[in-house]
């Protein structure tokens, strides 16, 4: 049984080379084409550590958005019994298979200068989010936030609530638990989600050109560098890609006991 499981089958062995040959050669190429001599030149160009600082920072800021107002979300979603529950639940994970530059047009339609909810803020506060650093913010957020909610809902479902039942029986209320037992419970999940969110933060492109722009300085983030490097400069492009791929590597590498613990 054993050299059964380790010899595959001829015709899944090549299918699955093929899959990962499609996955892998692009990845290869991005490799064999960087402009390894003047990489360091290009990587502290202007352009690219502007791009990369704000990157850094409104992924960050994002991920902060998201852990404040997303593990709220995933505890209502795990712990409480509403009518439809499962309704709310379609809605937080609707971003992740909607395509960004819908995204960005709804976040248009709801925090524009006249939209529903943009034209209250700009009367009321004199704040506008579109094609401002705070709109990246905004965009990042809107399209990682369901990374985070799922993987602390996933979190939640799986933490031994007698724990917590315990800590209600000796007087805790709601929110000493919350902070004293559920999330040291769950913060494993917690962090793992950040991580996933922050991700997803700083590669996000569609909704952000939609809904900020493309201002260097201001709201060009790295991959919004990318597409327009790529239409100047291919080995500046390539670099700013290097970047990401790093980065996401880094990602993976940081997740892997938690993914692949049970390979």
């Amino acid at each position: 049984m054993n050299r059964a499981r380790r010899r595959a089958p001829l015709v899944l062995a090549l299918p699955a080379v093929a899959g990962l040959a499609f996955l892998v050669l692009p990845l290869l190429g991005l490799l064999i084409r960087a402009p390894w001599q003047t990489l360091p030149q290009r990587l502290t160009a202007p352009g690219v550590l502007a791009a990369l600082r704000l990157s850094l920072l409104t992924a960050t800021l994002a991920t902060v958005v998201c852990l404040l107002l997303g593990v709220p979300l995933a505890w209502l979603l795990a712990r409480t019994t509403f009518p439809g529950r499962g309704f709310v639940r379609a809605l937080v994970t609707v971003p992740l298979v909607l395509p960004p530059v819908v995204g960005g047009v709804a976040l248009l339609l709801v925090f524009g200068r006249r939209g529903l909810a943009g034209e209250w803020l700009d009367a009321t506060f004199g704040l506008t989010l579109p094609f401002t650093t705070a709109g990246v913010v905004v965009a990042e957020a809107f399209v990682a936030m369901p990374f985070l909610v799922i993987s602390v809902e996933g979190a939640l479902r799986g933490a031994d609530a007698r724990y917590e039942e315990a800590a209600a029986t000796l007087g805790a209320g709601r929110w000493t638990t919350f902070r004293r037992v559920t999330l040291p419970l769950i913060a494993p999940g917690v962090a793992a989600g950040a991580v996933l969110c922050w991700a997803r933060a700083l590669g996000e492109f569609g909704a952000t050109i939609t809904f900020a722009g493309n201002f260097p300085g201001r709201t060009q983030t790295m991959p919004l560098a990318v597409y327009l490097a790529l239409e100047q400069d291919l080995d500046a492009a390539i670099v700013l890609s290097l970047v990401l791929l790093v980065v996401s590597v880094a990602i993976l590498a940081g997740l892997r006991d938690r993914w692949l613990g049970a390979a």
